[in-house]
Parts: structure tokens; sequence; C-alpha cells
């Protein structure tokens, strides 16, 4: 299948008329992944440049509520982890990955701790929490609900003592920048600077998700899509980009941005009911409020349905007394901010986009197609989520495959002070003859119709609808040069959200997060990765076997 025709760049430069900066180690995004890639790489004695479009603190992992997963108790066990996470992706997940995730779990939190991270203490140990589709307590949390906040406390606070790294915020990278087919750095505009070129030895995608291609999200304002838009361009590979995972319960107040109710709610008793007032999960799984979320999620979305309402509710009264406040402080004073006590009121849920679990393909070493691009976190598939990540292991994977990503960086790297020189390269996009949209209304649009179309259910006559749809606004967006990051994050938002909607076209079954109304069961033909690439300028799409 191939699609709008994509150019290469979405700015014009030319090398001789922009001003040039100099690592060895580029790090594209400030989350987990990013910060801890960095570190790794710096520790191997490279140079580093973190360069992050908002602050460094503005990213998904600042976000999260839940934990990272990790086996700390000797009841509990790597292999059964290991298994859950399995289980949880539906056979399309790399074992030696996933084991490589697991078995380095207890080593990442005593790092951290090292480092002076603040976990949750029970009797002198550390406390791990329960979550959804997890056979063990096996979630470490930092004051309640914010072990995001406190985990990139920690790492930015490491980067920024180290001399090694130079963090650059306000600054969007608009596309990698290659010569003879690998990464030698990237275009970016700085607030302050404009326009630059950034040189390094290698490049290190840390960029985050895709959350807010879609109306209703739990990510930040960042998340558009940036990174996964760049590496198509640059010529990587896309998998399994259809495999978009809902978080059951983000908090529903209408006219309100939606906002996480953490999955720990659930692990600590927390019960779905409906108007009624009736528990309903039982009817849909044995496990309950604690079946993995994509069960949750369609489980919740049919019982809106069969009432006609915008929402469920989750109820957490019986809770002890203070209970509430105590575990999950942050997601008390959200309730309080409009008026709802969870300890005598009802908590009304409903699901949002949540986080991208395809991403570019990386390899165990976290390369890409690309000669000396690495990828890690959720702009990458690594191989460890499938079809559904299980609750609580991205962050354990930004750890683990963020160091990864870094030392292979720095070993790509070579000698300290040999990142390239600058090459004469240049390029000019004419003037578009076409009529200009409105980005804004582009972008609104393309929000509301992922939603309605590419949402947790799924139909081929609605996916070929929105194809169409997005072709017809890429015609008028994509063939034109803009001068400002939020035009870029929109036709970012355009490119990955047709990769996401041809991806899911493309899989005629329903696995994991992916569900087609028009094809509710799993299909073995169909135990394959989707591989979305471009080529002469088109986007194509592939299947590859696991």
């Amino acid at each position: 299948m191939n699609h709008v025709a994509r150019r290469r760049y979405l700015t014009n430069f030319d090398t001789h008329r922009l001003p040039h900066l100099f690592t060895d180690v580029l790090v594209i995004g400030s989350g987990v992944a990013g910060l801890r890639a960095a570190l790794a790489a710096a520790e191997a004695g490279a140079d580093v440049l973190l360069i992050t479009k908002a602050d460094c603190q503005t990213s998904s992992t600042s976000w999260a509520q839940g934990g990272i997963a990790a086996v700390l108790d000797s009841a509990d066990s790597t292999a059964a982890h290991a298994a859950d996470t399995l289980a949880c992706a539906c056979e399309l997940a790399d074992p030696a990955r996933v084991a490589t995730l697991v078995q380095a779990g207890a080593a990442q939190i005593a790092e951290l701790q090292d480092w002076g991270a603040r976990f949750d203490m029970r009797d002198g140990h550390i406390a791990a929490g329960r979550e959804g589709a997890h056979s063990a307590s096996r979630i470490v949390h930092a004051q309640g609900d914010a072990t995001g906040r406190e985990l990139s406390r920690v790492l930015a606070g490491q980067a920024g003592k180290n001399p090694r790294i130079r963090i650059f915020e306000h600054c969007f990278a608009i596309d990698i920048l290659t010569r003879d087919s690998a990464a030698v750095g990237a275009v970016t505009w700085h607030a302050r600077h404009g326009h630059q070129l950034i040189w390094s030895s290698a490049t290190v995608l840390a960029s985050g998700g895709v959350g807010r291609i879609f109306r209703e999200t739990t990510n930040p304002l960042v998340s558009t899509g940036d990174g996964l838009a760049m590496a198509l361009r640059a010529g990587a590979r896309l998998r399994d980009p259809e495999m978009v995972q809902f978080h059951p319960t983000t908090l529903y107040i209408a006219g309100a941005a939606r906002a996480l109710i953490s999955e720990a709610v659930r692990g600590e008793g927390g019960r779905l009911v409906n108007r009624a007032g009736q528990r309903f999960m039982a009817r849909y799984d044995e496990r309950g409020e604690l079946a993995s979320r994509d069960i949750v999620s369609r489980a919740i979305l049919s019982e809106m349905r069969s009432e006609g309402g915008t929402h469920v509710f989750l109820d957490v009264r019986h809770f002890p007394p203070g209970r509430f406040v105590e575990r999950f402080p942050n997601i008390a004073e959200l309730c309080r901010d409009f008026d709802i006590d969870p300890q005598h009121d009802l908590i009304p849920v409903r699901p949002s986009a949540h986080y991208g679990i395809g991403g570019v393909v990386a390899e165990a070493d976290t390369s890409t197609d690309i000669a000396g691009l690495f990828a890690c976190g959720e702009v990458a598939s690594a191989g460890i989520h499938g079809a559904n990540r299980l609750a609580s292991n991205s962050l354990l994977e930004g750890l683990v495959f963020g160091g990864q990503a870094g030392r292979s960086a720095a070993a790509c790297a070579g000698p300290h002070g040999s990142s390239p020189r600058p090459a004469p390269l240049s390029h000019h996009l004419p003037d578009s003859p076409r009529t200009a949209l409105d980005l804004d209304d582009v972008r609104h649009s393309l929000q509301s119709v992922m939603s309605r179309n590419v949402g947790i259910e799924r139909s081929g006559d609605r996916l070929t609808e929105t194809i169409e749809i997005i072709d017809f606004w890429a015609r008028y967006v994509l063939d034109k040069v803009f001068d400002a990051p939020t035009a870029w994050e929109t036709q970012n938002m355009l490119t990955v959200a047709q990769a996401i909607t041809l991806a899911a076209a493309t899989r005629c079954e329903s696995r994991g997060v992916h569900f087609r109304s028009d094809h509710p069961e799993p299909r073995e033909a169909w135990r394959c990765h989707i591989d979305i690439r471009r080529a002469e300028d088109q986007l194509q799409v592939g299947r590859e076997p696991v």
C-alpha cells in the first residue's frame, strides 16, 4: 500500500548559513530513557548534548503515577515477571529482550537509591504494590503516586552535575540529519537562537510517545509523535504503530482535560461500578479490576454504551479512613480540585490514550536501520511490550534500554572529539501552489477522527475513511514549509496518525490493545509485526515474522 508522498526534511536549510554545534552523542528527549542514556554515554567517556523541546521536567515520565515494576521479594521471581509480561504481550514480544528487562529490575532500583531516590518504605523495606495483570506485588512507588516525578528529579539531578552532559531546553528537534545513509546529528530550532545544526557521531532518539494525536489522553502537550515522524523521514522503520494502549481510568469531568487515575488504585482494591452502582468487571474477566488494561478499557466502553453514558465510576469508599489520601496524595488533591471526596464520593472515569507500544524498530543494542541512530523508551519498538504493555514496565524499560542506548552510542562515537565536521548539505522545497489550511483546525479535527475511528475499537470501513481524510489534510499541510514548533508538530502528527491507521487497517485481527470489531478474534496468520517505512517519498506497509 502506498500513500501520500512525504518529503525528507520539514524545514529548508543550508549548512553554510546556519550556526553549528558539535558533540560526541546527541540525545533527543528528557524523559527516563533520554536522561538514562545521557548518563550512560557520559559514564562511558562521551561528551553528551541532550535537547528537549520544553523544559527538562516536561515529559510523560514526570507524569507517571504508578511505579517501576521490579522483583525485590524472594516470594516473587523474575521468571514470573517475564511470564506476566509475555502473557500480556499476546505472542508479539521477544522472550530474550523481556528476560533482559526483568532481570535488571532490582539493580536499577538499587542504583536509583544510591543516587538518592526516595521510594516508599514499609518496615524498613521498599513497599511494593500490585497492578493489573501482575501475579505478584512488585510495583515500586514514590510519594504514593508521584513515582515518575521522583525518577525525573533523581535522573535530572545526576545529569545536571555531570560535566560531560549539556542540556538544552526549549530546543525543538525538527529532523535527524543524515549523510551517506548515516545519522550525523539533527536540524533543530531553539527558542532563543533559532535554527541550528547539531553534529554528532551518534544520536539517541528518546522523544516519547503519541498520545496527543488523540483527543483524550493522559500525556503532556509535548507527546506529539515527533520522534517517530523524524525517524520515518530519515529512513528508519516503524513497527506495530497500531498498538496504542488506552488507560482505563482517567478522571472524567466534562470540559476539563483528562487526568490519570493510577492503576495502582485498583491494585489497592478500588472497584469499578456502573451508573447503577454495580460492579461489572467480573462479567468480562475472572481477574476483575486487575485484568489487563485492554480488557478493562473495552469493558468500560461496553458499559458506557449499554447505559448511554459518558463514563463509569471508581469506588474507593470502602478504603479505611485516611488510607486513600495517604497512599494517593496527588490523586486525592486532584479530586478535591473538582469537589470530589473519594472517601464519600464515586470518582467518574473513562479510558484515554496513554502509551504508544509500537515505535522505531530497535535491536537488542538499541541500534536502528540507520547507522549512528539509536532508539529507546516509548519512541522505540524494543521487543518488550508486543501487543499490550504490562503496567509499570515502561519506566523499567526506559532505565534498562536507555542505559543500553547510551553505552551503544558512546561506543559508536568512538574516541572523544571525533564528531563529524560540517558537510555542504542543503534542503529547499519550492512554494506550494495549494491552499493553506488552518493548522489549529486540522490538529483538532485529526485528534477527533483518531479518537472516533482509531481508538479502543476499530473497523475496516472506519479505518479506510480515516486514511482518506488524513491523506487529504496531508496534501495541503505536508507540502509546505513552516517556521514554528506547533506547525512542525502538526505535520508530525499527520505522519504518525497515517502510520497508525495504515497499520491498524492492515492487521485484520484483534490482538492485545488492537481490537477490530469486524475481526474480533486473534488469528495465527497475523501473529506477525506490521512495519511502516518511507520508500520513494511514500509510506509503505509490510509484514515481518515474529
